[in-house]
């Protein structure tokens, strides 16, 4: 019996100090059977838990993403209508596609999409799994395409960070996760749906939270303000172009507007200082993109 329990406890000490590796288990538990110190259920109950806690301990995929992110973007819709002019949203996602295809993470399980809510108020909202609606009032705020693509850059920014997962709370997800890994997972009843359900509406209501009610925090605004200018250079935008378009937002926030965006995005003066020490850092120089300026003219709001 002390043999026994001894190596229960090396067995799952080995689990978790190597990060919820289940197979490390098995060999363990595989080596307790043939020595006779474990009998075939005793192998199978740890086998068991091993592979349960692995799997509540997992990422989110990016199948699952998606799904939540579209379930996120329903809500939202929920409040803002959509902008129908189908020139403009053309416009806005061949921006879009252009940056993302030069992000850290350019293809991704359904693809990047883009949408325009049709609302003055200054905001721009990156879902989980890769649609980003941004509102007329913010679009109509930048000078130039060149601030265009920084607004979009920036919440490409947010996804390949997944600042929208990052919402949710980690006891919910592993909550989550260890009901879809459960034996019944194929045949729930209705108790193991509702429970699935609510806690599927829960880490919508915590990103939507997020994105719409309290904002990202500073750490999180000025990495995606990072990514942002290197997808920018990489796609051949001028990096300035969020440097720019920063410094007109921080003049409004100073200002007497404190709604929406100004609310959730505090430190604009901070993220401009951030993004001038980023530029100089790079040794960036302002680009010439007189084309890309006539085509912003024939497409302002």
């Amino acid at each position: 019996m002390k043999n026994r329990n001894l190596l229960l406890l090396i067995v799952m000490a080995a689990f978790v100090l190597l990060g919820g590796c289940a197979e490390v288990v098995q060999v363990g538990t595989a080596v307790g059977q043939s020595s006779g110190v474990l009998s075939a259920r005793d192998k199978e109950l740890l086998d068991k838990q091993a592979m349960s806690t692995a799997q509540a301990a997992r990422p989110m995929t990016e199948k699952e993403e998606y799904y939540l992110g579209r379930a996120v973007a329903a809500t939202i819709l929920g409040q803002y209508r959509l902008y129908t002019d189908n020139r403009r949203n053309e416009y806005i996602n061949s921006i879009g596609r252009t940056i993302a295809l030069s992000s850290d993470k350019p293809y991704i399980y359904g693809g990047y999409h883009f949408a325009i809510l049709d609302t003055d108020e200054v905001n721009a909202m990156a879902c989980p799994g890769g649609l980003i609606l941004i509102s007329r009032g913010m679009l109509q705020r930048a000078g130039s395409e060149e601030e265009l693509a920084a607004i979009v850059a920036h919440e490409i920014g947010h996804i390949v960070n997944r600042d929208g997962v990052k919402a949710i709370s980690a006891a919910r997800w592993t909550q989550a996760v260890t009901a879809l890994g459960a034996d019944a997972a194929g045949r729930f009843g209705g108790r193991q749906l509702a429970e699935l359900t609510t806690l599927f509406e829960g880490s919508v209501n915590d990103v939507f939270k997020t994105i719409v009610v309290n904002g990202y925090s500073q750490e999180q605004e000025k990495a995606a303000d990072e990514s942002a200018m290197i997808y920018m250079q990489r796609a051949g935008y001028d990096p300035s172009g969020l440097y720019d378009f920063l410094g007109r937002l921080a003049r409004e926030q100073r200002g007497s507007d404190r709604r929406g965006f100004f609310s959730t995005h505090p430190g604009m003066t901070e993220r401009l200082e951030m993004a001038r020490s980023f530029l100089a850092a790079k040794g960036w120089k302002r680009m010439d993109h007189v084309a890309r300026d006539q085509r912003f003219n024939a497409y302002r709001w």
